[in-house]
């Protein structure tokens, strides 16, 4: 007799695993998505619709970079205009995310659409139009079985319906796009599942959590009148009648300063049902939703990031890292097939050399150009050999053509590629002359000056509308507070000595010295540290940018995880009860930096006003 084995964790004591285990009861199932249910939840369901139409926009918003000459590149986009390729490109993947499948059909005037299309014959103009289709408007034919075949797994045909008739299209018209993919595509005669198929479940919880709250606010408060004798009575017109009347001059003469008259036999309640969880119970359903989409809940719900000095940044970016790589293993082969085709039809050849590249999702902000410019021209200086104190690593033209290219590319100096043009480029120069040949000769190392002598450092800013500061801690209970002239925020704390002169200077939202933290964004009052401080936290990324630099270019020390701009309210805070305190909301106007050295008894020096 064979043995029965089940590939699972039993446990015959606790029943885990066995016949007894309601979880072994448990079993997957499909319930189809029907093109009409998808279509309802699309067109009647948020949710739905944001799952389907965000990242298929977010795929295609950028578009891609021809890596070509100038006028080429201006012809090929002309060309892209002309057949609307970015709203057809989206509209095909939303197709096919919405049903489980799509395509785009490329018209080349050809008498016979049945017949193989042969780019290399495409004339300027060739390509004549581009459709998209749902995988219910063109029908996949039967799918090659050959595995010597290079179309293997691919429908040998395509057929739409026409007056007329069918149209019967070669696959090399048709650029397929498929939704969810499924293991085996005659599952699904050559598509996929639509991606609602397996959100399915995530996306009407969500919807019923968000009505069921919704039917609970017409039933918040619930008026009870217990009378005597009522059910008795109720069967009798009159009776009823007069209840009518007595409960709608209670309910008119009821308020918040008027009394309820009643009998001394009657009795009323009043029912109310509690909110106070439901908020985060609809959070967690919209999350599951965003998290079975694989869609940020920033992106796919438009709410702030939560907690402090949560920006979000980290979730979006491996959104838009995601689908970078869907760009270059979903769309890109598609792209190369129509482009195959389009880049013929623009140019009226194909140059070997025309290439694309997608443009990048996350868009970084001016200050982070900057900042990547600087750190690319510093690196290009070192190469250089840093001005003549040291041996160039290579050829400076060689250097230089390198960074025009890279420069062009990342558009740091907008006209760099026309002014290049004009005047050409250094490896490009002619021979120069005695002067010229001594204004560009390698300089002589000039002699350096000695760094100032390394010591501890503490940075600080000192907050000039503390009058304001202190009258907002005493109206919120603080008896004592920091003096005035103590109030500040530190910017920098480091014990290991360093050299003040490679701190640099502060630039940004400074005027005249000062460094105002406009009202809004994030603020906490909360105790910090072991010297019993109570702090307002708040949020600067111009405070936090200025640490970043002095640790990085001074290599300053800090004795915390993180920075954390904060001004100190008070050391003996430890009566004041925090939950209720609101925090300060103004603006703080901080004076300029100030450097000292560390003071490590400072904690003695401490006093309140």
């Amino acid at each position: 007799m064979g043995v029965p084995f089940a590939d699972r964790l039993v446990n015959l004591v606790s029943a885990m695993g066995t016949a007894k285990d309601k979880a072994t009861r448990s079993t997957w199932y499909v319930n189809e998505l029907t093109p009409d249910q998808a279509i309802a939840a699309y067109r009647s369901d948020w949710i739905a619709r944001k799952v389907v139409d965000i990242p298929a926009f977010d795929m295609i918003r950028e578009g891609r970079n021809w890596q070509a000459d100038a006028p080429l590149i201006e012809k090929l986009e002309a060309e892209e205009a002309r057949l609307q390729v970015w709203p057809k490109l989206a509209r095909a993947i939303k197709l096919a995310r919405l049903y489980g499948g799509s395509a785009l059909i490329l018209g080349t005037g050809d008498t016979n659409p049945s017949e193989p299309l042969r780019p290399d014959s495409t004339r300027d103009g060739g390509l004549e139009y581009i459709h998209v289709a749902s995988r219910y408007e063109i029908t996949a034919g039967q799918l090659d079985t050959d595995p010597a075949s290079p179309r293997w797994g691919e429908p040998v045909d395509y057929t739409m319906s026409r007056s007329g008739g069918l149209l019967k299209l070669h696959p090399s018209r048709v650029i397929p796009f498929i939704g969810a993919e499924v293991p085996d595509l005659t599952f699904s005669h050559g598509w996929g599942d639509s991606v609602l198929q397996a959100l399915d479940d995530a996306v009407k919880n969500a919807g019923l959590a968000a009505g069921g709250i919704a039917q609970l606010l017409q039933e918040a408060k619930v008026d009870v009148f217990k009378i005597p004798n009522f059910m008795a009575n109720v069967g009798d017109e009159a009776y009823r009648q007069k209840v009518i009347d007595r409960i709608s001059l209670a309910n008119q003469a009821k308020s918040i300063t008027n009394g309820l008259l009643m009998d001394a036999e009657e009795d009323y309640l009043q029912k109310q049902i509690s909110f106070a969880q439901l908020p985060e119970v609809l959070r967690l359903y919209l999350q599951i939703a965003a998290g079975a989409a694989d869609i940020p809940a920033t992106r796919l719900l438009g709410q702030s990031p939560s907690g402090m000095n949560a920006t979000g940044e980290s979730d979006l970016r491996n959104y838009y890292d995601r689908l970078a790589a869907e760009q270059e293993v979903y769309l890109r082969p598609r792209l190369e097939r129509l482009d195959e085709v389009m880049i013929r039809s623009a140019l009226g050849s194909r140059p070997p050399e025309v290439h694309f590249a997608f443009a990048p999702l996350w868009q970084i902000s001016e200050k982070e150009k900057a900042d990547i410019f600087k750190t690319k021209a510093d690196a290009a200086r070192v190469i250089a050999g840093n001005g003549g104190t040291s041996e160039p690593l290579m050829p400076i033209e060689a250097l230089s053509d390198a960074l025009v290219n890279a420069m062009v590319e990342d558009g740091h100096l907008p006209g760099l590629e026309a002014a290049i043009e004009e005047y050409g480029r250094l490896s490009e120069q002619e021979d120069v002359g005695e002067d010229e040949a001594a204004a560009l000769a390698p300089r002589a190392p000039p002699v350096p000056a000695n760094d100032a002598a390394p010591r501890t450092l503490y940075v600080q800013r000192k907050l000039l509308n503390a009058a304001e500061f202190i009258a907002w801690a005493k109206d919120q209970g603080f008896e004592t507070t920091t003096p005035a002239d103590d109030l500040h925020v530190t910017i920098a704390f480091s014990r290991a000595p360093v050299d003040w002169m490679k701190a640099g200077q502060t630039w940004g939202n400074e005027k005249d010295g000062k460094l105002t933290v406009e009202p809004g964004g994030p603020r906490l009052v909360e105790k910090l540290g072991d010297k019993g401080a109570v702090v307002l936290l708040f949020g600067s990324s111009e405070l936090s940018w200025r640490h970043e630099t002095i640790r990085r270019e001074a290599g300053a020390s800090w004795d915390f995880p993180e920075y954390q701009p904060h001004v100190t309210i008070t050391y003996a805070g430890a009566d004041v009860d925090l939950s209720k305190v609101e925090p300060y909301r103004g603006k703080l106007v901080f004076g300029p930096e100030i450097f000292q050295e560390v003071d490590e008894d400072w904690s003695s020096r401490l006093k309140e006003a």
